[in-house]
C-alpha cells in the first residue's frame, strides 16, 4: 500500500475554526489514503473551544498559549515554538494554514523552517495596505508568500495571487469555506438560549445586527456609528439593534457610553458561531467591520454595511449586496436609512447573488491535495459565482 498523506491543520481563533472545521472533516472522509493531524495555537482560547464543540472536533495538538494583554509578539513567538515541537514529532507532508490571523503566518513558518509544504486555505485576499487591516494584510501577505499551494476562494482572489508571480498551476479557484459551515449551521427551527434574543420579536420587528471590533476603529469612529444608531432607533417605531459586544474593554466603554441607556439597543456578551449565524438569517440588515461576516451574509440574502474605508473582499462590493460606507455618522445614517426606507434599494442588495461559494469548497481542497500528490488525476473544478 501507498504511503498516506499526512495533512496537518493549523489555526487559533474563531474564524479559522469556523473556516477549517469543513476541512477538517472532510479529511476524515479519506482515510485509505489520508492522515490527518489538527493542531490548534489557541491563539483565542473560549471562542476557539466553542467551534471545536460545535463541529466535534478533538485536537491532537493544543498549544493554549492564550493570555492576558498577549501582544502580536508573544502570540507569534510561542505559536512557533510549540508548532516547532509539534511538527517536529508529526513531520507532516502538508501544513494547511487560513487565512490572516497571526496563527496562520507563524504556522506558515514553523512550516516552512521544517521544509514542509504549505497550502493556504482562503489566499490572495488583498487590500494593498499594509496597515489596513492591520496584522491581517500583512499576515495573509506573507503567508502566500511562504505557501506552495493556494486554495483562492474567488477569481478575484486568483487574480491577486497571479499579479505577485503566484504560478497559475499551484493555485486553486475552491470557494470559501465559509459557506460550507454555514450550511451546517443556519436551521429554520434554531431556539437561542440567551433569555433576550428569545423575547425579540422577529416577525414584527426589523432587527439591525451591529458588530465592531477593527483596531482602527477604536475610538471616535466608533462613537460615530453608534450615534448613527441612536439617530435610526428613534427614527423608526419598528427597528431594534442587536450588538453582540466584543470583549475589547475600548470597545464596551465607548458602546456602554453612547448605547447602553437606549431601550431599543440589546447589547448582548459575543454569540457562539451557531447562534451568531443564525442570527444574521433572522436580522433584516446587518452593520459590521468584520471580515467574516461580508462573506457569510450574502450567502443568507442579508445587505452588509460595511464599517470601513477597504477591504480584502471586494467580490460582494461588486456584486451588490456589500456597501463600503466607513464610520462616519451621517454617512452611516444615511445608508442603513435607505435600506429601511427604500424597499427596490433593499432588494436589490438581499437579491444579489452570493460571490463567495456554494458549499462545495471543502470538497474542492482535498481534491487538490489528491491531485498534487498523485492520487488522483483531474484538477478540481473552479468556483464559479
Amino acid at each position: 500500500m501507498e504511503k498516506k498523506i499526512k495533512v496537518m491543520t493549523v489555526f487559533g481563533t474563531r474564524p479559522e475554526a469556523i473556516k477549517m472545521a469543513p476541512i477538517v472533516l472532510e479529511l476524515a472522509k479519506f482515510p485509505k489514503v489520508i492522515t490527518p493531524v489538527v493542531a490548534v495555537t489557541a491563539q483565542h482560547r473560549d471562542m476557539l473551544d466553542q467551534v471545536l464543540n460545535l463541529f466535534h472536533i478533538i485536537p491532537d495538538y493544543d498549544l493554549d498559549i492564550m493570555a492576558a494583554g498577549q501582544t502580536l509578539f508573544d502570540i507569534t513567538s510561542k505559536a512557533m515554538m510549540g508548532l516547532d515541537s509539534v511538527l517536529t514529532e508529526e513531520k507532516p507532508d502538508i501544513v494547511l494554514v487560513h487565512g490572516d490571523t497571526t496563527t496562520t503566518f507563524a504556522g506558515a513558518l514553523a512550516a516552512y523552517y521544517h521544509q514542509t509544504t504549505v497550502g493556504h486555505v482562503e489566499a490572495g485576499l488583498r487590500t494593498n495596505n499594509k496597515y489596513s487591516p492591520f496584522p491581517e494584510e500583512m499576515n495573509r501577505k506573507l503567508t502566500g508568500s511562504l505557501a506552495d499551494l493556494h486554495f483562492a476562494p474567488t477569481m478575484t482572489a486568483q487574480e491577486n495571487l497571479l499579479r505577485e508571480n503566484v504560478s497559475a498551476d499551484k493555485i486553486f479557484v475552491t470557494g470559501n469555506t465559509v459557506i460550507d459551515a454555514l450550511h451546517k449551521t443556519v436551521r429554520d427551527d434554531f431556539v437561542f438560549d440567551n433569555a433576550l434574543l428569545q423575547n425579540i420579536d422577529f416577525e414584527n420587528k426589523r432587527i439591525v445586527l451591529v458588530t465592531t471590533h477593527r483596531r482602527e476603529n477604536l475610538g471616535e469612529p466608533m462613537r460615530h456609528v453608534y450615534k448613527a444608531l441612536k439617530q435610526l432607533t428613534e427614527e423608526f417605531d419598528d427597528v431594534e439593534v442587536v450588538f453582540p459586544v466584543h470583549k475589547n474593554p475600548k470597545v464596551r466603554v465607548v458602546v456602554n457610553e453612547e448605547l447602553g441607556h437606549l431601550a431599543k439597543v440589546h447589547l448582548i456578551d459575543p454569540l457562539d458561531y451557531e447562534p451568531f449565524a443564525n442570527l444574521m438569517s433572522r436580522s433584516c440588515l446587518i452593520l459590521t467591520d468584520s471580515g467574516g461576516v461580508q462573506e457569510e451574509a450574502p450567502a443568507l440574502g442579508k445587505p452588509v454595511l460595511v464599517l470601513r474605508d477597504t477591504t480584502e473582499r471586494p467580490e460582494a462590493v461588486s456584486a451588490g449586496t456589500v456597501r463600503l460606507i466607513g464610520t462616519d455618522c451621517q454617512r452611516v445614517y444615511e445608508e442603513a436609512r435607505q435600506l429601511l426606507t427604500d424597499a427596490q434599494a433593499y432588494s436589490h442588495m438581499s437579491g444579489s447573488c452570493n460571490p463567495y461559494g456554494d458549499g462545495m469548497a471543502a470538497q474542492r481542497i482535498i481534491q487538490a491535495i489528491l491531485y498534487h500528490y498523485g492520487i488522483v488525476a483531474e484538477r478540481p473544478d473552479i468556483f464559479k459565482a
